[in-house]
């Protein structure tokens, strides 16, 4: 963390939805430099963490970008602070081809930084006029965080980029992602704890609506106990977090398994079962 305090602080953040106390007092820190995970099984609060933060829920509390408070502020102003968000449908239009998909993206005034996102990804550019549905999910992947680095955003927030992909893709979006922290702080939400090892500086860790551990990463993922008390993953499952083994689960939403690096399948174009494009009309928060 630089000594001049953290990119982004959130302050005892509240939020209830439909009558329910969603977020019961969340604070935590993004540094201005490499990955934060955000951790926790499914249903604690962490797409909604990150919806607090970008003013697309009502919420209590405080929310501080550099140094500015953006509690009141609504999301297009926050946006356009400087906060590029990777939405975890990946929220590309199918129908659109990878360079109409980016072109969207561009934020006025402004010039996009193409080079950056073709120099990171060169898929891109070679894709320049496939639909981007016809794209593997890990390329649609890598076409989303592309529309949010075109933009010179100063933090990066990414929801479960590995969300519904097969195992052998992972290791490609494991890449798209550290490819991008080289350039802008990340705030990543992940269930994957392979993927963490592998991107991760610190750890956030929600359960319950609450901020239940804050640190290191790995001084996290090499206490197998630890993971389990915090994460419910086994034993088995968290020693193999950084291991090429078959890992082992108790049956929750976390998993320790191994980016597999293997090409992933869908090179040619061809988007696979577990790699569906969404239709994200009117997100345009990249």
């Amino acid at each position: 963390m630089s000594a001049a305090g953290p990119l982004l602080n959130a302050a005892d953040l509240h939020v209830w939805i439909e009558g329910s106390h969603i977020l019961q007092g969340v604070s935590f820190a993004v540094p201005d430099r490499g990955v934060t995970a955000l951790l926790g099984r499914n249903g604690v609060g962490k797409t909604t963490t990150v919806k607090a933060l970008l003013g697309l829920v009502p919420r209590t509390g405080r929310v501080d970008f550099g140094d500015v408070e953006t509690t009141a502020l609504p999301t297009h102003a926050i946006v356009t602070m400087g906060i590029g968000y990777v939405p975890e449908d990946r929220g590309v239009f199918s129908a659109l081809t990878v360079a109409e998909n980016l072109r969207l993206a561009e934020r006025r005034p402004g010039k996009p930084r193409y080079e950056l996102v073709h120099e990171l990804f060169p898929e891109l550019r070679e894709r320049a006029d496939q639909p981007a549905g016809t794209l593997s999910g890990g390329q649609q992947q890598m076409l989303a965080i592309g529309r949010a680095l075109l933009n010179d955003n100063r933090l990066l927030i990414v929801d479960e980029p590995t969300k519904g992909l097969a195992p052998r893709i992972v290791g490609e979006v494991a890449d798209a992602v550290a490819r991008a922290a080289e350039q802008v702080p990340v705030l990543l939400v992940e269930q994957n704890l392979s993927l963490v090892r592998r991107v991760a500086e610190r750890v956030v860790v929600l359960d319950a609506g609450r901020v239940i551990h804050t640190g290191p990463a790995l001084a996290l993922l090499d206490d197998p106990d630890r993971v389990r008390e915090l994460l419910g993953v086994s034993r088995a499952a968290a020693t193999t977090a950084g291991k090429a083994t078959a890992p082992s689960s108790t049956g929750t939403t976390m998993t320790a398994s191994t980016p597999d690096t293997t090409p992933a399948s869908g090179a040619t174009g061809t988007a696979g079962p577990d790699t569906p494009a969404s239709e994200a009309e009117g997100r345009r928060t990249a």
